[in-house]
């Protein structure tokens, strides 16, 4: 009612009717540009809220669908992840897929490209939600344009950018010959490292087996049911081949290249070893020298198998004493693992410890001369092998032995890890769980000599 007296009294005593035209229309416009402003910012509140809350259980939606979160709506706990998927090689592509994990509150913490000849790999390092599956991850980068998606639960190690981990490798590999295996399987994950040793098969083929020659840019070798994208042949610089090989995870040309930088350096530095030599005490009182193995090492370990009786030998090597011999070469070499020889004062070689890489696996052994045994040098043995293992990343250990070994039984027992045995027909394998290594530790297992003698 005021305001319809106050519109009368503006009609009847007001100024003429093009003042109040102009005013009546200014105030119409200033109304409209507040409604306008008003309902941008507020307007579509009640919206956004149910859209929230009925993507709460499924958070990775296209982006089109799920609102982009706000820094207080990220939760708290995460995982880490690896992922590869392909994309085409066109402008834009790789941009559907960051958006599209955006979209789903996960956060790429690194990524690498791999290019091929008409798509290209990228590789990710994913932060998202605890409670997102791997399945939903693999469905939003399918629906952005992902192909050949394959997901593997990643840890603190992953962070490690590319180049300071392609450094660290080729340090390790750089001071030791017996890295290069070690180094090639940190740099691919999960695979298997094989030796093919010279003279099995001719340089014509290993130059074509070695070249990246597949039409769309994956390494192909020369036919076979061994020349599939995931199997990948390296020359090994002591001669023969090296094969790698990794389950549902084709190799890209850029991994070949990387792989091939560390072989070529392997290559220029040639045959070499630390020097590191360690003197043991034991409970007796006697001094014996603790080095890593070498190929040179053939004859005194020839020499150390004449001195031990044939039922030690057939206790390592688990067969006819007369073939023992022949596996020396293959123990000694630094392409299949790690050794480590005990000396007397005098020089004489009188134990032998082998950590030997079998795939994901990895078989610790030991050989100790009749006269030595019992005087805690086995133990002393298998603790440096086990240390050597946990610094080279592996998960495990396993021993296999008789059944009726009760000092190598007890030997393992000593370790304080989580044991697992298997018999079977007489055989025993015993397997050591072993902890995470941590960065910038010092040595795990120290060298000590166990009181009980073995």
């Amino acid at each position: 009612m005021a305001v319809a007296d106050c519109v009368a009294d503006l009609v009847n005593d007001g100024p003429d009717g093009r003042v109040l035209l102009i005013t009546s229309a200014a105030g119409l416009l200033l109304a409209a540009g507040f409604h306008l402003w008003w309902t941008g910012r507020h307007g579509d509140t009640g919206e956004r809220a149910q859209a929230h809350t009925r993507n709460a259980d499924h958070p990775l939606l296209p982006a089109a669908i799920a609102p982009a979160p706000s820094s207080a709506s990220v939760p708290g706990p995460t995982t880490l992840w690896r992922m590869r998927t392909t994309v085409r090689d066109a402008p834009g592509t790789l941009g559907a897929v960051c958006t599209a994990l955006a979209a789903g509150r996960v956060d790429i913490v690194t990524l690498q490209t791999h290019p091929l000849a008409d798509a290209t790999v990228d590789e990710f390092l994913l932060r998202a939600p605890s409670g997102v599956p791997a399945a939903a991850l693999a469905l939003t980068v399918a629906d952005a344009g992902g192909t050949d998606t394959w997901l593997e639960r990643a840890d603190a190690h992953d962070l490690v950018d590319m180049p300071t981990r392609m450094l660290t490798l080729a340090t390790r590999t750089a001071l030791d010959a017996a890295e290069l295996p070690l180094a090639l399987r940190q740099l691919f994950g999960r695979c298997t490292i094989g030796s093919t040793p010279a003279g099995q098969h001719d340089e014509q083929q290993d130059e074509r087996q070695e070249r990246p020659d597949g039409p769309d840019g994956e390494r192909r070798g020369d036919g076979g049911s061994e020349d599939a994208p995931t199997v990948m042949r390296l020359r090994d610089p002591s001669g023969g081949m090296i094969t790698v090989r990794r389950e549902h995870l084709p190799f890209t040309p850029t991994e070949f290249a990387r792989a091939r930088a560390l072989v070529e350096l392997d290559a220029r530095l040639g045959v070499r070893m630390p020097h590191r030599r360690d003197v043991l005490t034991l409970p007796e009182g006697n001094e014996i020298s603790l080095r890593r193995a070498r190929p040179e090492d053939h004859t005194a370990a020839l020499a150390l198998h004449e001195r031990c009786s044939p039922a030690t030998l057939a206790q390592r090597y688990h067969g006819p004493v007369a073939d023992a011999d022949r596996y020396l070469a293959h123990l000694l070499s630094p392409r299949f693992g790690q050794s480590l020889a005990v000396e007397t004062a005098s020089g004489r070689l009188v134990a032998l410890g082998h950590l030997l890489w079998d795939g994901d696996e990895n078989e610790v052994a030991l050989l100790v001369e009749d006269d030595w045994q019992r005087r805690g040098i086995g133990a002393a043995l298998l603790r440096k092998l086990v240390e050597l293992a946990v610094e080279a990343g592996r998960e495990s250990v396993y021993a296999v032995t008789r059944s009726a070994n009760t000092g190598m039984i007890a030997t393992m027992r000593e370790l304080d890890l989580p044991l697992d045995y298997q018999v079977e027909d007489g055989t025993l394998v015993v397997t050591a769980t072993l902890p995470a290594p941590a960065a910038g530790a010092p040595a795990l297992l120290p060298w000590t000599v166990i009181d009980r003698p073995v």
